[in-house]
């Protein structure tokens, strides 16, 4: 049987390039009209921008309606992904990310940072990686020819986990390595407004729809209709982040690329992890690739919003955030290769 040859829609293949121009906008609509950010700064409640709240909730909105909680009950007779996911994105990955953080923020780059930037950033990537990914991973795992049934398992799976986890672990990971003093119940109320509500409302729209138009037109359909918003809303959040980040790419151009080379470590490493688990597990590619890179990609939606609510529009750390979505797509296309090529590796009698 030939396989079916997947590719990225022009959009998605082209992602990093889009968000490096709405980052050159936003800076340079920063930078030459100062008031104007002023002005849009001042629409906010409790530290929280309105107008990036908003358009925030609307993308994570098609990405939550993807999430099928009813795949969590086939999961008895083939539970090893879902063990080796859950092990590298809580026990694994949120460790690492803190120590390759510090290490090179406060050792490699002490010189060429000022202490407070490199604090803010810090907390950015340790942001960053307490959030495993969840819609792009099923992009990464269609290219992959990988079991986009079981990804979307693993997806439902991490939501519910980053309830949980997401808070008391990044008060406890910021507190160790930057000393800034993290209110739990901030980052707690910032997990329930940004993945609770929107994953409630998007439940029940699924529930309530494919009752009355099935499951087929529900996904051939209305998805493909609606998915258009989360990188539309994606690219419209970083312009309004970059109107706030103006003076701090002008004053310090390089220090996206300091940023971005931590981060970068930090997914190869990660998804060798989940590789070699992969391979001592004796999971089938299909599981397998899925397995590999929902922990080596982010779910930077949520790590920007926690971000902003935290240090603010202008801060560091909302930065070191969209640096990530920045790197993520030509480092994920490349271990998608990665993968495709070793695919023999991981099939098992």
């Amino acid at each position: 049987m030939t396989e079916e040859k997947r590719d990225l829609d022009f959009f998605s293949k082209y992602l990093s390039i889009w968000v490096a121009v709405c980052i050159s906008l936003g800076t340079a609509v920063g930078y030459i009209f100062p008031a104007f950010a002023d002005s849009l700064s001042r629409l906010e409640i409790a530290n929280v921008s309105i107008p990036v709240a908003i358009v925030l909730l609307i993308m994570m909105y098609p990405i939550m309606l993807k999430v099928n909680f009813e795949e969590i009950l086939r999961l008895k007779s083939n539970s090893k992904p879902l063990t080796l996911t859950l092990i590298i994105n809580w026990a694994i990955k949120p460790f690492t990310m803190a120590i390759i953080a510090w290490f090179f923020m406060r050792v490699v780059f002490s010189s060429l940072i000022p202490v407070d930037l490199q604090t803010e950033y810090i907390a950015g990537m340790i942001l960053l990686g307490l959030a495993p990914c969840t819609a792009m991973v099923l992009v990464w795992t269609y290219l992959a020819r990988g079991n986009i049934n079981y990804a979307l398992i693993q997806v439902s799976v991490n939501d519910l986990i980053i309830l949980v986890l997401f808070a008391p672990l990044g008060k406890f990971l910021l507190g160790v390595t930057t000393d800034f003093p993290v209110p739990l119940m901030t980052i707690f109320v910032s997990v329930l407004f940004y993945v609770a509500i929107p994953l409630g409302l998007a439940m029940l729209t699924r529930y309530l729809i494919i009752r009355n138009n099935g499951i087929t037109w529900f996904e051939n359909t209305m998805i493909k209709k609606i998915e258009w918003i989360t990188p539309a809303g994606l690219l419209v959040t970083l312009v309004l982040l970059f109107v706030f980040q103006g003076d701090k790419i002008i004053n310090y151009p390089l220090h996206i690329l300091l940023i971005a080379i931590p981060l970068i470590i930090q997914t190869y490493l990660i998804f060798a992890v989940g590789y070699v688990g992969a391979r001592k597990l004796k999971i089938p590619y299909q599981e397998a690739a899925p397995s590999t890179f929902i922990g080596a990609s982010n779910f930077f939606e949520l790590s920007v919003a926690v971000a902003l609510i935290l240090f603010g529009m202008d801060s560091g750390a909302a930065l070191a955030t969209v640096v990530g979505v920045l790197v993520e797509v030509p480092v994920m296309l490349s271990l998608v290769k990665i993968m495709q090529k070793n695919n023999t590796k991981f099939v098992w009698t």
